[in-house]
């Protein structure tokens, strides 16, 4: 596992990178008026993985415009642990899809997240799409996305609900939902295409590393106690062992294809999260709840746990590249 850099080792990196990846061309260094000289330009992208959301990773960061970023997603980590090495914008956002990114404004939910509650500051206005964020003297672009664009909290609501109705038996979720997948993921590869096309035009000299989605599922699913709000709810077994196989694995698979294809860096979060699901004793991500008492929610994702696990392997990609 990817170690966390301290003080000393970052210090003992500024010359590299000022060397190499942070050292902007002459170009880069006449359109930017207001930046920190030699610091690398970030923008990091994404969803609710990116931002953090649930009261698991800490209070809101500014602005609070319902995106609802936190103090302990891995962009801010990564913010702390390099500080005047890199300048970063961070405008990942709750319920952003590849659409959000590219294209389109999002109206965003804030937190909690629907359909286990409703942040009581909602409606927000709508934010920008995420690319206006980015510009020919970025840098570096992170970005996670994909998630959304395949109805991520559509199936683990519609799990959750035929599961119960079924008392745990069989693949209701499966059943409901495989038949459809083909034509999410074609729209995916599509749309993942476009938003990584836009992203270079937009900043033609940047890396762009692509963030991966971790390891919600166990192996073996039996591991995941049916009816456990910490867990997965009412999802079944079947649809557990189904939703790891042909949801999240091929996820992964579309992202890392896509980004080699765009001569991209692929952030692998799934390997390196084996054994660290949801179900998992040492789990780096929270079920439906975070915790019963007090009620906070967390609509599986990851804790602080793993927003630092995953800010450890971005920065790695991001000294290692």
């Amino acid at each position: 596992m990817p170690r966390f850099l301290s003080r000393l080792a970052v210090a003992g990196t500024a010359t590299a990178l000022a060397a190499g990846l942070i050292t902007p061309t002459t170009a880069q260094a006449a359109a930017r008026p207001g930046g920190r000289a030699g610091a690398l330009r970030w923008t990091a992208l994404g969803d609710s993985y990116t931002a953090g959301v649930i009261e698991a990773t800490g209070e809101e960061t500014a602005p609070r415009d319902g995106c609802a970023r936190t103090v302990e997603s891995y962009p801010e980590i990564i913010r702390r642990d390099l500080g005047s090495l890199v300048a970063l914008r961070n405008v990942s956002c709750s319920g952003a899809t590849t659409d959000a990114v590219d294209a389109h404004a999002q109206s965003p939910l804030g937190r909690p997240l629907p359909p286990l509650g409703t942040d009581p500051n909602a409606p927000y206005p709508p934010v920008p799409p995420q690319i206006d964020a980015v510009d020919p003297a970025t840098d570096l672009v992170t970005v996670g996305i994909g998630g959304n664009d395949l109805g991520f909290a559509e199936i683990l609501k519609g799990c959750i609900e035929l599961g119960a109705v079924r008392l745990g038996q069989g693949t209701p979720c499966k059943d409901k939902f495989d038949a459809g997948l083909p034509d999410r993921f074609a729209r995916l590869r599509n749309d993942y295409d476009r938003m990584l096309t836009a992203l270079h035009a937009k900043a033609p000299s940047a890396r762009v590393l692509t963030v991966g989605y971790p390891h919600l599922v166990p192996e073996d699913a039996a591991l995941c106690q049916y009816g456990n709000p910490l867990q997965f709810g009412t999802f079944t077994t079947g649809d557990l062992a189904w939703a790891r196989t042909a949801l999240l694995e091929p996820l992964n698979a579309l992202i890392a294809r896509d980004s080699a294809a765009h001569g991209d860096t692929f952030v692998d979060l799934y390997r390196a999260g084996a054994g660290h699901s949801v179900c998992d004793a040492d789990h780096w991500l929270d079920g439906v709840l975070t915790s019963i008492l007090p009620l906070e929610y967390a609509v599986v994702h990851p804790n602080a746990t793993g927003q630092a696990h995953t800010a450890a392997l971005v920065e790695d990609a991001v000294l290692g590249g």
